[in-house]
C-alpha cells in the first residue's frame, strides 16, 4: 500500500521556521516528482512547492519565494519544506503529492497555524 505521512506541522508565532517532513512509502520515490500544497477551510487547496525527482528543479508560489525551501532525500524516501519568516496568511493544512505520469497519491496532511 501506499502511504505519505506529513509531520512537523504546529503552532509557531510570527516570524518564525517550521520544517514539514513528508516520509513516502509503497512507491520507488527517486521516480515522483514532489510537492506541498495548502489548504484554509472554505478555500481551495494551492498548490505551494515542487522538486523534480533528482531535485534539479524547484519552483514556489509567489507569496512564498525566498521564504520556503523544498528539499528531498530519495534515500529516505522523504520531501521536506523548510518555512521561515512565517506570517499568519500561512496557517493551513499542508499536504505532500507523489506524481509521475500516471499516478497521482496525497498524504492525509499536518496543521500549521502562525499566530500570536
Amino acid at each position: 500500500q501506499v502511504q505519505l505521512v506529513e509531520s512537523g506541522g504546529g503552532l509557531v508565532q510570527p516570524g518564525g521556521s517550521l520544517r514539514l517532513s513528508c516520509a513516502a512509502s509503497g512507491i520507488i520515490f527517486s521516480r515522483y516528482t514532489m510537492d506541498w500544497y495548502r489548504q484554509v477551510p472554505g478555500k481551495q487547496r494551492e498548490w505551494v512547492a515542487i522538486i523534480s525527482s533528482g531535485s534539479s528543479f524547484t519552483d514556489y508560489v509567489a507569496s512564498v519565494k525566498g521564504r520556503f525551501t523544498i528539499s528531498r532525500d530519495n534515500a529516505k524516501n522523504t520531501v521536506s519544506l523548510q518555512m521561515n519568516s512565517l506570517k499568519p496568511e500561512d496557517t493551513a493544512v499542508y499536504y505532500c503529492k507523489a506524481s509521475a505520469l500516471r499516478d497521482e497519491y496525497w498524504g492525509q496532511g499536518t496543521q500549521v497555524t502562525v499566530s500570536s
